[in-house]
């Protein structure tokens, strides 16, 4: 199983660092960079080099949102899987982060099994050849 290199933004440090630790202990990811603000991530994702197949987004962020990230980071590498985490689910919410190019939303509160096994799906193939707006 290929480990999938990811790039997480959240906002807050203690949810990011147990998020990485717990991805990278429980599933097969190598987190290769972190953002906590939209301006941050956008110039991370965009940047000629910087490589990631998976980018974990929040919705609500120190600056900026999460929504700026997805639709700046789906025009220029659409064919990247993003996903949300977020504790704002609502179905408005889904369906929004679905027209923006997320694969999947998670709640934070009570879907980060499913984020792990998801993660697990995609790193062996089984979730990489879903279509956009595949969401719960």
């Amino acid at each position: 199983m290929q480990r999938l290199k990811t790039y997480i933004v959240e906002d807050s440090k203690v949810i990011r660092d147990s998020l990485v630790a717990a991805l990278e202990e429980m599933t097969p990811i190598q987190v290769v960079g972190v953002a906590e603000d939209e301006a941050s991530a956008v110039h991370w994702l965009t940047e000629t080099g910087n490589a990631a197949d998976l980018v974990i987004v929040d919705i609500f962020l120190k600056r900026g949102s999460g929504l700026g990230v997805l639709q700046a980071a789906d025009r220029v590498q659409p064919q990247r899987t993003m996903v949300v985490l977020s504790n704002h689910a609502t179905p408005e919410m889904r369906r929004k982060c679905a027209e923006l190019g997320a694969r999947k939303v998670f709640d934070k509160s009570n879907e980060l099994e499913a984020l792990m096994l998801y993660c697990e799906r995609l790193a062996s193939g089984e979730a990489g050849n879903s279509v956009r707006g595949e969401l719960n």
